[in-house]
């Protein structure tokens, strides 16, 4: 069978620039050990379509790379070609209108940037490096999303490449069942995105964010405050707090609609354990940069890292104690416990994205030396078992199935998910969920040999 001529590049298994490319294809210094056969550096929608169909001419799968920031590398897998879409990065945004369209390789940090020239923003995803393609179809937990929403529920309509090698544009019209799957299924969805249509959102009026450190003495009083005081703040006030071997810190970004909003932040001021900080930063004045900055210095490119995380909402006294062997048992001195508070979303008929709870209780592993891998893997992944009894799922953007099962969508829209992906790709042409057999990690040696 004919290879087909690519705009873009097309690099076989065994060629020169082929292992740089599958390297580059996951932004985690930790790489997985699976090997593609073939690697399509796609220049434009063509060459998705020419790509998709004729990887199943050829009998393989199809994984996708959009910003590369899926920790363990998702759309790296044997047997398949990988369509790497980093270079469609296009935007374009209608301010009269209040859309924007955007590639999947659009990093959130640009397009907030192009968009604060016209008087608007999106709630991207948390880290500067994070492509929009996977964060959205993922759910897209971002700036502000407590109020904003899931970054999926603001996706309108979408330019798909199917399984059968069709480009669609779909909305809730024309193709409601593709744009169902889209808001939320992650590695999951049957189809190629190359191009989202976006609502955008007015600007802020002012950002303005304080910071309380404590010392680890006082963790569980200040976590446990944290978990029942969400539920009465507004929910233009992101709060969450990081749990390092040294620190608890209280982070709360007031995102302002007009002056005199940052009073919202009184609630934080109001904890009754404040005097005790440590460090403290009060009403400063921020922009979505400097809110990216602080994130990237959490998580700097050319680390190992293991993330992975529960959803809940069990009383907090319970959360605590199950989750005593995570909190105890930090890997390093750059790993950190997410405490990300949340209190839910309105679910929508329009979107299987539904797995949430009150907090979400995430273990960031972040190492150098290839050696500890086990130790920091375990602690991010095998873990978590201690929480379930407490835990209601997971979300996309962090999980590692193959090492740890979970679900992070609910039993009826993964019943929905897995009909729609028998109608649409009846062969499983397009990769979805990573599977036990599939690890890499020197965990997943570990589990494979009980």
């Amino acid at each position: 069978m004919a290879t087909p001529t690519f705009s873009g590049r097309l690099l076989l298994r065994g060629s020169a620039d082929y292992e740089r490319a599958r390297l580059s294809a996951v932004w985690n210094a930790r790489k997985p050990d699976r090997h593609p056969e073939a690697i399509l550096l796609a220049a434009a929608d063509d060459d998705v379509v020419a790509g998709v169909r004729w990887a199943a001419e050829r009998g393989w799968r199809v994984g996708i790379r959009s910003g590369g920031h899926s920790w363990i590398g998702t759309g790296v897998r044997d047997g398949s070609l990988l369509i790497d879409l980093s270079g469609l990065d296009e935007m374009t945004i209608d301010r009269a209108a209040g859309t924007a369209t955007v590639r999947p390789a659009v990093r959130g940090v640009d397009f907030n940037a192009a968009l604060a020239d016209a008087g608007l923003v999106f709630p991207s995803g948390h880290c500067p490096s994070v492509g929009l393609g996977g964060f959205l179809l993922g759910g897209g937990y971002g700036w502000n999303s407590r109020a904003l929403g899931p970054a999926c529920m603001s996706v309108e309509a979408a330019d798909v490449v199917l399984a059968d090698g069709t480009l669609v544009h779909a909305d809730d019209e024309t193709h409601p069942e593709i744009m169902w799957a889209l808001r939320g299924a992650g590695p999951g969805f049957f189809g190629v995105v190359t191009r989202f249509r976006l609502r955008v959102h007015p600007a802020y009026h002012a950002i303005v964010r304080s910071a309380y450190s404590f010392p680890n003495a006082m963790r569980d009083e200040v976590l446990a405050w944290t978990y029942d005081t969400v539920p009465d703040i507004s929910p233009w006030l992101e709060m969450s707090a990081k749990v390092t071997q040294e620190v608890t810190t209280i982070t709360a970004a007031a995102f302002c609609r007009a002056p005199g909003d940052e009073s919202m932040l009184a609630a934080v001021e109001a904890a009754p354990f404040l005097r005790h900080a440590v460090r403290r930063v009060e009403r400063r004045p921020s922009t979505i940069n400097d809110l990216y900055a602080l994130s990237d210095a959490l998580t700097p490119h050319g680390n190992r890292y293991a993330v992975d995380g529960v959803w809940t909402s069990a009383p907090v006294g319970e959360v605590l104690a199950a989750g005593r062997g995570v909190l105890d048992a930090i890997p390093t001195p750059e790993s950190f416990l997410l405490w990300m508070l949340w209190d839910n979303y309105p679910e929508a008929a329009t979107a299987c994205w539904s797995t949430q709870g009150r907090l979400y209780f995430s273990p960031n592993a972040v190492w150098t030396d290839p050696a500890a891998d086990l130790r920091a893997e375990s602690w991010a992944h095998a873990a978590l078992d201690d929480l379930a009894g407490v835990a209601a799922g997971t979300q996309f953007a962090d999980h590692n199935p193959a090492d740890r099962p979970d679900h992070g969508i609910e039993p009826a829209q993964q019943q929905r998910l897995a009909a729609l992906r028998a109608k649409y790709d009846p062969s499983g042409l397009l990769c979805d969920y990573l599977r036990p057999e599939e690890s890499t990690t020197a965990l997943g040696r570990q589990l494979s040999q009980r």
